[in-house]
């Protein structure tokens, strides 16, 4: 079993620099973002989505703990919007470190964070995955996620 715990002010630290490399690779992998700018433009955008940091509002960053050990096993970052009669929910990050990976864990951590926002009132959860991360859309697909829009592209 895991359980989500918040995350500490050092536990986010340094998951925020590793947030920004990654956000940064990743885009420009997608090609959405030159090589050059790419790292900035990832620090504008979490400066952005996180100006408080941990304390930001609607802001939430969870460590994935194995309950039995209390090792550390990967993080959540959810976003609530809790505005109108359909609250909702937007992952803006999911990582499970590579060492966990397929065990289950990923599964059980979105079904935790489920509960979480269930209690919380929320009525809908997305997220956004890029394309060639095939683990994931399965995942993901196997909770119960469904597609909603393709983002389409031809190089030239």
């Amino acid at each position: 079993m895991i359980k989500l715990i918040p995350m500490t002010e050092n536990e986010f630290k340094a998951y925020l620099d590793e947030d920004i490399a990654r956000y940064a690779e990743t885009n420009v992998q997608a090609g959405y973002w030159d090589e050059s700018d790419a790292l900035e433009k990832s620090r504008q955008v979490h400066e952005q989505l996180l100006p408080e940091g941990l304390a930001t509002k609607n802001q939430h960053l969870f460590s994935i703990i194995d309950d039995s050990s209390g090792q550390y096993l990967g993080m959540i970052w959810l976003e609530i919007k809790p505005e109108g009669r359909n609250p909702s929910a937007f992952i803006y990050d999911f990582v499970i470190n590579k060492e966990f990976r397929g065990q289950g864990i990923g599964k059980q951590a979105l079904l935790a964070a489920e509960n979480v926002l269930r209690s919380l009132g929320v009525k809908t959860i997305s997220l956004h995955v890029f394309n060639d991360n095939t683990a994931a859309k399965k995942l993901y697909e196997k909770v119960g996620f469904e597609i909603t829009s393709y983002n389409m592209r031809k190089k030239l």
